[in-house]
């Protein structure tokens, strides 16, 4: 991790109680992210398991959920109530949406792409959400991004903490606002 992410979420943990560096695990971008779980700050980050293709996602989840109890990180199942229930962990809804009709009383978070999306889980009562893509982002490549100006506006009327995700790094963490609640990466936390 760059010193000036680091730093940056230095600052930020003083202002909320929240983790403010989110993994988001990717079997193309990081296939195995047990080694950067590891390596994340202890008690100032979380872990948002994905890798929904992968045959041993729950292997995987296991795994990630020992290393999450060891250093003091919270880890979220994307999309999975009853893996979320068996690890401990949260859920990650996408665009504010529960998978089904099973809830969790965990830490839950979700993605939001726009404003439908952030009033969904507000309504679902996410603790935070990643609002993306921030900045343009080696995950979706040539795709338009938010950029730092239209993410604080959608963010600032969201109702509930909103972290930043897409294109983070040291350098574009700073162009974010001051109540930016967190940040999710792939490049910049592996």
């Amino acid at each position: 991790m760059d010193a000036g992410l680091l730093r940056w979420g230095r600052a930020a943990a003083r202002r909320t109680r929240l983790p403010v560096f989110w993994l988001f695990t990717d079997t193309q971008r990081l296939a195995d992210p047990r080694a950067a779980a590891s390596r994340l700050p202890r008690g100032l980050a979380g872990v948002v398991l994905r890798h929904d293709d992968h045959p041993e996602r729950a292997a995987l989840g296991r795994d990630l959920a020992r290393i999450c109890r060891a250093r003091r990180l919270a880890l979220v199942v994307a999309g999975d109530v009853r893996l979320a229930a068996a690890l401990g962990a949260g859920v990650h809804l996408r665009e504010g949406r529960w998978p089904g009709v099973l809830r969790s009383r965990g830490l839950n978070t979700s993605s939001a792409h726009a404003v439908p999306a952030l009033r969904r889980a507000r309504g679902n009562g996410v603790a935070l959400v990643f609002l993306s893509p921030a900045f343009p982002t080696a995950s979706h490549p040539g795709e338009p991004a938010l950029g730092a100006c239209r993410w604080a506006a959608l963010a600032s009327g969201a109702g509930l903490p909103v972290a930043a995700l897409g294109g983070i790094a040291g350098a574009t963490v700073r162009r974010l606002p001051r109540r930016c609640a967190g940040v999710g990466a792939i490049g910049a936390l592996a």
